[in-house]
């Protein structure tokens, strides 16, 4: 490894083959949204309370959550109108309805009668009609009418709409924002569609969707997902076919930034590094289950595991969906693109099924949170899209593991949550109450902090 006192600060990368140098013999000609994006962060270490303290979380709520776009939902989880579905984070509730074959809305899920919530699941509604005292609101937010309407004067000439927040729709998914003086999306999503572009995440469905409760901080079990330099000691068993210290680290403005990890190649600390023809073994070995044919499945002299791997998936996704994958990199077709959308979204990249990760704090309690998983996959071409799965919330005692359509993900999330409940009382005994992070693989930590503080300072 370089030696910080051998290169500028910043400078310092693992000294073994790096993405860059993957990209630059890649089969299919780089696009440019995948070229190096990094800035030096800076070396200060960060403060334990972030995770901690009450305090903090009562200032996250209010000045952080009223003021973000937030993921609500997809759009294929409202196809109909009427459709709705109930967003909460916090002490908030929100309607989120197709109120129109085109339209859709957000509503605060409270009557304006006497504050009870109007919806508390998801489903269709004729109209919205307060299980209470029977108030009732059009999905367009307009009102409808109300029991005994002699013994209230006062509302005649009172605006009685359901009071709106801001709604904005990316890829296919659905955003809301508190703030009625807020940026639009599109400003605040920065590069993120023009790298989707490529990437088409609105030709998709969520095929599964996954929530469980986590006991740390939500800060906590986002920033496991923000570096891949955990893999050696947490993740053992995939370090023979994905690279972790030389992935690539970038930041994009104030709200974005990504990890692209390697697949198809070995970690440099592998002592005995795998053949060629080793790592597609491994590959198409998952969760105990051999892949059909998969001992027929060897290199041609010369060709990589990449190689490989990158022309059977295309081969494959071509087949599922009737797209046309040609043009794709290797790296596209294989490689781990984790972007963050601050404060709590992380939407996969690339062309297979892709991953999206959402995190919420389980209401006021700094040391609680709940972690979804989204899968998504492309609609064959030519159909229509389906509606979205329902959600599937495990218990506290379920593992991921025991959810087999998760597959090879299970394990691989119960590793990294072994940890994070320990990550949260260790924070909370600490000496120091200080956080030290890395220069480079821990630089998308560094620049969520800084853009979290900026918020909480405004």
């Amino acid at each position: 490894m370089n030696k910080s006192t051998d290169v500028k600060l910043g400078d310092a990368r693992c000294d073994a083959q790096s993405f860059s140098d993957l990209l630059d013999n890649d089969t299919r000609d780089t696009p440019a949204i995948l070229e190096e994006s990094f800035s030096f962060r800076g070396l200060e270490d960060s403060d334990a309370a972030i995770y901690t303290s009450q305090k903090f979380v009562d200032l996250e709520f209010e000045k952080l959550w009223p003021k973000v776009w937030q993921l609500a939902c997809r759009v294929e989880d409202i196809p109909n109108v009427g459709d709705t579905h109930v967003y909460e984070i916090g002490d908030w509730s929100f309607l989120v309805v197709r109120s129109e074959a085109d339209t859709i809305n957000a509503f605060y899920n409270s009557c304006l009668h006497r504050g009870r919530k109007l919806r508390t699941r998801d489903g269709n509604a004729k109209r919205f009609r307060c299980p209470f005292h029977g108030f009732t609101w059009e999905v367009d937010g307009q009102f409808h009418g109300a029991p005994c309407k002699w013994d209230f004067p006062q509302l005649e000439e009172r605006d009685m709409s359901l009071p709106q927040v801001k709604v904005e729709t990316w890829a296919g998914f659905v955003f809301i924002n508190m703030d009625p003086d807020c940026q639009p999306l599109s400003d605040y999503l920065g590069v993120l569609p023009e790298h989707f572009n490529r990437w088409r995440l609105e030709e998709c469905t969520k095929i599964l969707h996954v929530k469980k409760r986590m006991a740390c901080n939500w800060k906590v079990s986002a920033e496991a997902f923000m570096e891949a330099m955990h893999v050696e000691v947490t993740h053992p068993q995939i370090m023979s076919f994905s690279a972790d210290i030389n992935g690539r680290y970038d930041t994009f403005g104030e709200h974005v930034n990504r990890n692209i990890t390697p697949m198809g190649v070995p970690s440099p600390l592998v002592k005995s590094p795998p053949s060629e023809q080793e790592i597609v073994d491994t590959l198409v070995t998952g969760s105990g289950r051999i892949v059909e044919g998969a001992d027929q499945l060897k290199l041609k002299e010369g060709q990589t595991a990449r190689e490989f791997m990158a022309a059977m998936s295309r081969e494959a996704f071509s087949q599922q969906d009737g797209y046309d994958y040609s043009d794709a990199t290797d790296s596209e077709m294989l490689d781990a693109y984790t972007y963050n959308l601050f404060p709590n979204m992380s939407p996969w990249g690339g062309f297979p099924p892709n991953i999206t990760y959402r995190w919420l704090p389980d209401g006021r309690d700094p040391d609680s949170c709940f972690m979804e998983v989204m899968i998504l996959k492309r609609v064959p071409k030519g159909e229509d899209i389906p509606k979205g799965c329902k959600m599937i919330e495990l218990t506290d005692e379920q593992p991921w593991s025991s959810l087999p359509e998760l597959d090879a993900l299970g394990p691989i999330f119960d590793q990294d949550m072994a940890n994070l409940p320990f990550v949260q009382e260790g924070l909370k005994s600490s000496h120091s109450k200080r956080v030290v992070l890395a220069n480079y693989q821990e630089s998308r930590i560094r620049h969520f902090h800084q853009t979290l503080l900026k918020y909480l300072s405004s």
